[in-house]
């Protein structure tokens, strides 16, 4: 059953559809609809006062971020976080995130580290507040200063197009508040081993910060059922 809360959080600068997604898009990582939960698109359409067409559009748009599925004779609906999932998006991450690090060891300049100080003090101040999209968006900002730094545009590409599939598991691990010290710690490992431009550290720092987030998520997928 649709929450009664979802409203569309309206935006002029983008097309409908895209402010379809985002709105269906936040109800679905705040948990407001739920895994298993269908996405019919006569009914979202009257809660959202559009047509369909847009809400087909951003339904299509979370089938391709991993956040819905369609089933045969059924439609579609919200998906499930699955183990094997997980799992290979975050194989797949650790191996890209240690190639960018490596890289990032060899290339990045001085003003480069200066900016993701600037950017891990940012997410240390989001966490705060509590406000999980913020935190997403620090911790994104955080890892977007070390791809950048590969200075490899289709390293970067790589990795943006992953980031869609990345992102329902890095908002679970940021919504409980027990795993930020522990993130604190990994975003200094990966600091430090890049300004001593040590590959050795930094492969390791990475693969124990997706480690950590693996074993948190993997929590909340055996809960979920």
């Amino acid at each position: 059953m649709l929450t009664e809360d979802l409203k569309l959080n309206m935006d002029a600068f983008l097309p409908l559809r895209d402010v379809v997604f985002n709105t269906l898009r936040e109800a679905i990582l705040k948990g407001d609809l739920k895994p298993g939960e269908r996405l019919m698109e006569l009914q979202l359409a009257a809660q959202l006062g559009v047509s369909r067409t847009p809400i087909r559009e951003a339904i299509r748009m979370l089938e391709q971020e991993g956040l819905a599925v369609t089933v045969p004779r059924k439609g579609a609906e919200v998906a499930k976080m699955t183990l094997k999932g997980m799992e290979d998006v975050l194989e797949i991450r650790e191996a890209l995130d240690i190639l960018a690090c490596q890289l990032a060891c060899e290339r990045i300049t001085e003003e480069q580290l200066t900016i993701l100080a600037e950017k891990k003090k940012a997410f240390e101040d989001s966490l705060k507040s509590g406000n999980v999209k913020a935190i997403a968006e620090t911790d994104v900002a955080f890892h977007d200063v070390i791809y950048d730094a590969t200075n490899n545009p289709k390293l970067v590409n790589m990795l943006n197009n992953l980031r869609e599939q990345i992102y329902r598991y890095r908002v679970e691990y940021l919504k409980k508040a027990e795993n930020y010290p522990k993130l604190i710690q990994e975003h200094n490992a990966i600091f430090d081993s890049l300004a001593n431009h040590s590959k050795e550290d930094a492969t390791s720092s990475i693969r124990e910060h997706v480690k950590n987030q693996a074993i948190a998520v993997k929590d909340v997928i055996i809960q979920q059922g």
